[in-house]
Order: structure tokens, then sequence, then C-alpha cells
């Protein structure tokens, strides 16, 4: 049985959670306002402050999807009570990120400066040259930007040159030996 999916969603007193006909769910916070579908085979029970999830059956479709309806069910009730963040570093000699408005503009070796425009919902900030802050309360969102911008030049393992996430390690390699 899904150890994750038992377990109880505590529901803080400033979110209020409505589930309407074919499990979706609205859930509104200080932050904002999240809405999903979810399975209709999985049943959203709300108790007070109290939301548990119940699967039908043990089959294995009921099995997979009970524990990941649970995690983004409570990603959503953490995203609109606390939000979520994700930090990035630039490391390199002359890699540099600024804000131009609300775009994120990046030089990171190329001939080109890359620019990202955050979608709604998501807030980019700059606290200096080489560090990226990324803010929302959608986590999907604001991983997936954090990835997009990762991609611009992931770590390479030679000289560790590239964005990184904040803490992220990145394993060197020996570079090539000269006789």
């Amino acid at each position: 049985m899904s150890r994750v999916g038992k377990k109880p969603i505590e529901v803080p007193a400033d979110v209020t959670v409505t589930v309407g006909s074919n499990n979706e769910v609205t859930v509104k916070g200080p932050k904002g306002e999240l809405t999903r579908t979810f399975n209709a085979d999985i049943k959203i029970e709300q108790e007070g402050n109290v939301i548990t999830l119940v699967r039908p059956s043990e089959s294995k479709e009921h099995r997979t999807i009970h524990g990941t309806t649970r995690a983004l069910l409570a990603n959503m009730v953490e995203g609109v009570s606390k939000g979520f963040e994700r930090g990035l570093e630039l490391v390199g000699v002359g890699y540099r990120a600024q804000l131009q408005g609300k775009k994120l503009v990046l030089n990171v070796g190329y001939s080109h400066p890359v620019e990202f425009t955050p979608e709604d919902g998501l807030e980019v900030e700059v606290p200096s040259n080489t560090k990226i802050v990324i803010k929302g309360i959608n986590k999907e969102r604001v991983g997936a930007l954090a990835s997009n911008i990762r991609d611009v030049r992931p770590p390479e393992p030679y000289k560790g040159k590239g964005i990184r996430y904040e803490g992220e390690v990145v394993r060197r390699k020996e570079g090539k030996t000269g006789k």
C-alpha cells in the first residue's frame, strides 16, 4: 500500500480547499489560487482541516496514482500558503544575470545574451550578478523555469563552469595528462 497516499494532508487555517465535480480541486490561499483536475477514481475526502485520499482497489493503476495525487494536492496547499522558490548559481568568468524589467538576461559565454520572460505567476529575482531566485505558487512551473534556465549552459565537469542549482554538487573530472 502507498505510504505517501495514506498520509493525511493538513490544511492551514488561511487556506480553503474546494472539491468540485469530476475531482476538480480548487485551493485558495494568501499567495493565490490553484485549480487542478485529478483522476476520478481517487476519492478525495475532506473533514475539517484534514484531507485524505482513498483508492477504490489495490490494482496497479490505482496504486500508481494514489501517492502521486496526494503529493500534487499537498504541493498545491503548500504553494498557496508558503510558496516555492528555486535558486540558481552562475559559475564562470564573465557569467552574469540581470533583470531588464521583468525579463531575465543571461550573459553566459555565448556571442549573444540569452533572454527569458517568466510566465504569469512566476517571479524572478537577481540578488547578485551570479545568483538567480525563481519564486511562485506552482511547484511544477517554478522547477520547469529553473530547468530551462539551467539548460542554457549546464555545468561542465572539467572546470565546473555553467549554471547550476543552488547547492548542486558537480562531479569534477581530471583533464588530459601531458607527456
